[in-house]
């Protein structure tokens, strides 16, 4: 169950985090992976890591706010490839701040990566995708439905994937493309870490400990639990589910309440 033999298979931001764990999951299971990051060392460490378990990745440098770059690379994929079987956009940035003290050009960097990114991906790859049809999994998250604070223009990006996730998802059923999106809680990554460590210098285990209480859970997820869901999303089995946002949040949006 749960195989993509000889599938190929686009991550966005496959690079680090979350995305690597889809990356390192998907290639595990047999897929042809091709990570679009735009950190070039964090990307050919995944590559090695995924070659040296005898998996199949490839690098490509890529700017996914940039629609000729977005274009150019998938392009050359679809042509090695001969199709594009799946396509995780996860790629993403964050920002802390309100709507009284967030910048227009912070405004304007979110938009542009997390949800114009995601558009240039779905508008480069749905014309080849047509072709055998195949699932599009969009990184989405709790804020897209619950406020928290200081995060506005991180949570008006993700409320857009999943209207874009949606109407993806309405507009190519006819050719067998299924679209759903993703919406973590918070996930212990690199970027929480960083954050924690910026934001609250001399304080980081308490502030790692209060953050992974939000969850109801008692702790913040793995990037490899979210890389199950996206298996599942991306895989045969899940052939009759499409135009769905899936929480995996341990509990934060239904037992905060």
């Amino acid at each position: 169950m749960f195989r993509l033999d000889n599938k190929t298979a686009i991550v966005t931001g496959g690079g680090s985090g979350i995305g690597r764990a889809i990356s390192i999951l998907f290639s595990k299971q047999g897929a042809n992976v091709f990570v679009l990051d735009l950190d070039e060392v964090s990307g050919k460490k995944v590559i090695d890591e995924i070659s040296s378990a005898g998996g199949k990745a490839v690098l490509k440098r890529c700017n996914v706010s940039v629609q000729e770059e977005v274009k150019k690379q998938i392009e050359e994929i679809a042509n090695e490839r001969g199709s594009i079987d799946i396509l995780v956009n996860n790629a993403g940035v964050a920002h802390v701040g309100n709507a009284e003290n967030t910048a227009e050009s912070d405004f304007d960097r979110l938009f542009n990566i997390n949800v114009k990114g995601m558009y240039n991906c779905m508008h480069a790859a749905i014309p080849h995708m047509k072709k055998n049809g195949g699932p599009i999994v969009n990184m989405a998250s709790t804020v897209a439905t619950v406020g928290i604070p200081d995060r506005f223009a991180y949570s008006m990006t993700k409320g857009a994937v999943v209207g874009m996730t949606l109407s993806v998802a309405k507009d190519f059923i006819q050719y067998n493309i299924r679209c759903n999106s993703i919406s973590p809680g918070r996930v212990h990554t690199p970027f929480v870490d960083g954050f924690i460590a910026k934001n609250y210098p001399g304080k980081e285990k308490e502030m790692f400990e209060k953050l992974s209480k939000t969850q109801p859970i008692g702790r913040m997820g793995k990037p490899e639990e979210i890389a199950y869901l996206a298996l599942y999303l991306c895989s045969d089995e899940a052939a009759f589910v499409t135009g769905c946002d899936y929480p995996i949040d341990g509990g934060f949006i239904t037992l905060n309440n």
